[in-house]
């Protein structure tokens, strides 16, 4: 069973449960079901993710990347998980920071593309794809698509030559960057398709989402912050796999 708040998502069981009583309020509910709460848990808050069985994410991959992240990169630390034949949960301990979307720092676009784009640097420059237990490639992009039943068009199973291998954010979006209150990058978050792949795969899809959340014009200040010229090839190909997969 689960409750309803008003106006709201139908609360699940096990976030219910894992509140014990505490404060919730929903911060985030994506297009496939997905809900994340904060939780206002006597230990701290907490931000509780729960995904609907079937869904394409997997919060485990998730707890599995943000485990190998602690201590390398600026990333929530794992509180629980579980899950049953309804849904998977995850519990992360909150951070200093708001998402790159939240009102601040939407009416200070500027200040955001910065931030993501030298979050984005920072976990590129980072960490060693070498060492990097996941991947993102591009094969292992066209298995799992076939995986939840989409067909990727022929002419994205050949990638553009690797420009250089990194470990990738995997789902570089606006929203999964977390601004401080100085304004500078403090962490990334929805971790679970960390992996090895071309910088490129990340490149191409940050930039794009930056028009989706503050309008068109900001991909130069972006690629200029970050520190590349665009590559216009690479770019459509990635934008492109993204769509189909």
């Amino acid at each position: 069973m689960s409750r309803a708040l008003a106006g709201l998502p139908a609360v699940p069981e096990a976030v219910l449960e894992f509140a014990a009583g505490a404060p919730l309020e929903l911060a985030w509910a994506n297009e496939v079901g997905g809900l994340t709460y904060r939780v206002d848990a006597a230990s701290g808050p907490v931000f509780l993710k729960w995904d609907p069985a079937g869904s394409i994410e997997s919060l485990a991959a998730e707890r599995e990347r943000l485990g190998w992240l602690q201590g390398r990169f600026p990333a929530p630390r794992v509180v629980g998980f579980g899950g049953d034949e309804r849904g998977e949960w995850l519990a992360t301990a909150a951070l200093d920071g708001l998402s790159a979307v939240a009102a601040p720092w939407k009416a200070e676009p500027e200040t955001a593309v910065r931030a993501i784009a030298s979050g984005l640097r920072l976990l590129h420059e980072t960490l060693d794809a070498a060492s990097c237990p996941f991947t993102w490639s591009v094969d292992a992009r066209v298995a799992t698509a076939a995986e939840n039943g989409r067909v990727v068009p022929d002419a994205l199973r050949e990638a553009p030559p690797i420009d250089r291998l990194v470990v990738c954010h995997g789902d570089p979006c606006s929203p999964n960057t977390l601004i401080g209150a100085s304004g500078r990058f403090a962490a990334i978050v929805d971790a679970g398709r960390v992996g090895a792949a071309d910088r490129w795969a990340d490149l191409a899809v940050a930039s794009m989402s930056l028009g989706w959340n503050y309008g068109d014009g900001w991909e130069p200040l972006f690629f200029d912050t970050y520190g590349v010229a665009r590559d216009e090839q690479r770019i459509a190909y990635y934008r492109a796999l993204w769509d189909a997969t």
